[in-house]
């Protein structure tokens, strides 16, 4: 296989300024998956234009290790009339020039962090050729999990003052910030969210800080109004194909929830490809770029993210966690061989803690993928699914619980084949091809869909089937998604203790 690597990739790579950590993993597994790194001559030449002659001696021989592509493909007319109108300047042309070097089948799959260039992969029906560092990267990790050299340990929280400053994970901050390491070690007996490897190195971290209405913010503009709000104080996730970002977005959302928070906000440079990627995940999330802070070590931008006036009128994850409780609800079951696999906050008190430490995009994903038979599939974006965890042994009036609250992306229905299906779900699904396979293969007549869902609450208490039986929610258990009435729904949250502050009506 040949991959065209976008020069945005290359610059990542080769930069002295990028520590190792950031776009090693991404080079591992193009090394290990045997597939051909290829440039596109546009990428030599927008290389040899840096004014400074040293580097662009040191980038020539680095690009020795690189295939230059020897030809450029002919623009086909389909990516010549649908690049005509997203094209605005002579970068987005050449980034088309790339892309058609996928649509005309010249080399296999393209990496690129430059959004653009993934509209006009949707745009041209050819996305699945077409990723990110860190969606290659899922794929790669998902494709092929017999491999053990990325298996992570998961996301604890710790004193500064027991990690270690010395870590390379560290590098950037201290290039971006100059009081760096004395902030830090300031903060010796506050604690952080971290995520680390096998070997206990560093591939993510999280700071939160609570802000109150009195907190000054002199640096910012436009000018922030009094509020509660929640500081992301440091925030860095290295990529690793695991989806560590919404993993930690989870705990960001999570925090905020609890102590009441009427906004999130934080301040980021974009001088790095880190930097960008990160700002682009929070706009995914609903976070919008506010204004700038003027600080001694530069401009940075502020994003901020409104947790108290919500509008359900865009996609769910805009508004996540908050749940339209105008919206319909359905009752869905879940075998409990794949109930904490796929939903591993809602693990219950007879399972072992330790057979889920290992994350997988499956687990950290807020994103995920549900695989349903149901005859009922008329769910829209928005729904709220109540997960009912089946019996695994004992009778089932006493061990089948509803664990989870979901929140309905969309419904992908009606595959052509089964490559199809498994492109779909394979991601963050929690099914290997095989399993996947046996799914497609189980009823022909009946073909199975797919629901992409949130992941948005786990019920403190888990009612059995005795108890939503006592409560009349339900007289048997349910076969597929099974809508319920509003008056059911609040039984099943009165009965399990949830905190309804997430649930607008």
């Amino acid at each position: 296989m040949r991959a065209l690597l976008d020069t945005n990739i290359i610059i990542h790579r080769e930069s002295q300024k990028i520590s190792k950590e950031d776009i090693g993993h991404l080079f591992n597994w193009l090394d290990k998956l045997k597939i051909e790194k290829c440039i596109h001559p546009h990428t030599q030449y927008e290389l040899s234009k840096f004014k400074n002659d040293q580097i662009v001696r040191v980038m020539n021989i680095k690009l020795d290790s690189y295939t230059c592509l020897k030809t450029i493909a002919p623009m086909h007319h389909k990516v010549k009339k649908t690049c005509h109108l997203i094209d605005t300047n002579q970068n987005d042309i050449i980034d088309s020039e790339l892309i058609n070097e996928v649509y005309q089948n010249r080399v296999d799959l393209l990496i690129t962090e430059d959004r653009k260039i993934h509209r006009k992969a949707a745009e041209l029906e050819i996305k699945d050729k077409v990723f990110t560092i860190d969606s290659f990267l899922e794929k790669a990790i998902a494709e092929n999990p017999e491999q053990p050299d990325y298996r992570v340990l998961s996301v604890r929280k710790e004193y500064f003052g027991n990690i270690d400053l010395s870590d390379d994970f560290f590098d950037s901050f201290k290039q971006d910030y100059s009081e760096f390491e004395q902030w830090f070690n300031k903060k010796s007996d506050h604690f952080a969210y971290v995520c680390r490897s096998e070997k206990n190195s560093i591939l993510a971290f999280l700071y939160l800080k609570i802000e109150d209405e009195n907190e000054y913010y002199p640096d910012i503009q436009p000018h922030l109004s009094p509020k509660r709000r929640l500081k992301i104080g440091t925030f860095k996730v290295s990529l690793n194909g695991y989806k560590l970002g919404e993993r930690f977005l989870k705990i960001i959302f999570d925090n905020a929830a609890l102590f009441k928070t009427n906004e999130i906000y934080l301040t980021i440079f974009n001088n790095t490809v880190d930097q960008e990627r990160l700002s682009l995940l929070l706009e995914d999330w609903g976070f919008y770029k506010h204004g700038i802070k003027r600080t001694s070590n530069g401009i940075e931008f502020v994003y901020i993210r409104n947790f108290l006036d919500i509008d359900f009128k865009g996609p769910p994850r805009l508004a996540y966690p908050f749940l339209n409780g105008r919206c319909r609800k359905f009752l869905c079951p879940i075998y409990p061989q794949y109930h904490t696999e796929l939903l591993p906050d809602s693990i219950l008190n007879n399972e072992t803690p330790a057979d889920f430490v290992d994350n997988r995009p499956s687990r950290n994903a807020l994103a995920k993928v549900y695989i349903s038979r149901s005859i009922e599939r008329n769910l829209a974006a928005g729904d709220i699914i109540i997960f009912y965890r089946t019996a695994d042994r004992g009778p089932a009036y006493y061990t089948s619980v509803v664990t989870t609250l979901g929140i309905v992306e969309n419904v992908v229905d009606n595959f052509s084949n089964f490559e199809e299906f498994r492109k779909a779900c394979r991601k963050r699904s929690i099914f290997s091809d095989k399993e996947l396979l046996e799914h497609w293969e189980y009823n022909k007549r009946l073909r199975p869909f797919i629901v992409n869902f949130l992941y948005a609450y786990s019920l403190p208490s888990r009612p059995n089937f005795k108890t939503l039986r006592a409560n009349n929610i339900i007289e048997s258990a349910p076969r597929g998604f099974e809508e319920i009435s509003d008056e059911a729904f609040q039984s099943i949250l009165r009965i399990s203790n949830a905190d309804q502050s997430t649930i607008i009506y």
